[in-house]
């Protein structure tokens, strides 16, 4: 199984997410599939197939958080010198004025505002270890591109 890599923050956060799915989520989900199955007839019931639906879904993510927070690695983010997961970067495309901030990270560590970049992902790899004035380049589905390492950490 693959290790995931998180912030202390992300891993509470999941953590509670699992903590809440398990308890208040399966009771209002079984209070959800009984109400249903009051109202008769379960083949032809809309209200008793959404419930189990919804039930389904959620199983299936608290299977989901419990695999990744079983094999998970806190790792501390914030002021660094090189790129590393957890850790902000602030990159430039080649040719383009404009700078994207970035964080290292699995998905789960997304926050508002700020997009996520794998460190699996062509250009993870490519900025992994490298540090702010460094130009790497990468294969996108379009083609090479470059990048310049604006600055990294939390700036």
């Amino acid at each position: 199984m693959a290790l995931t890599k998180l912030s202390p923050e992300a891993y509470e956060r999941l953590h509670a997410e699992l903590d809440d799915l398990k308890t208040r989520g399966r009771m209002e989900i079984a209070r959800d599939i009984e109400a249903a199955r009051m109202l008769g007839d379960l083949s032809e019931n809309g209200d008793y197939h959404a419930a189990k639906d919804s039930q389904g879904k959620m199983e299936a993510r608290i299977r989901q958080l419990q695999a990744m927070l079983e094999g998970a690695e806190v790792v501390q983010g914030g002021l660094a010198e090189e790129v590393a997961t957890g850790v902000t970067v602030s990159l430039r495309y080649v040719g383009d004025e404009e700078v994207e901030r970035y964080l290292v990270g699995s998905i789960e560590e997304r926050v508002a505002g700020t997009s996520v970049i794998s460190p699996g992902s062509p250009l993870g790899q490519a900025l992994m270890g490298k540090r702010a004035g460094a130009t790497v380049t990468y294969e996108a589905p379009s083609g090479q591109l470059a990048v310049e390492i604006v600055a990294v950490g939390d700036q």
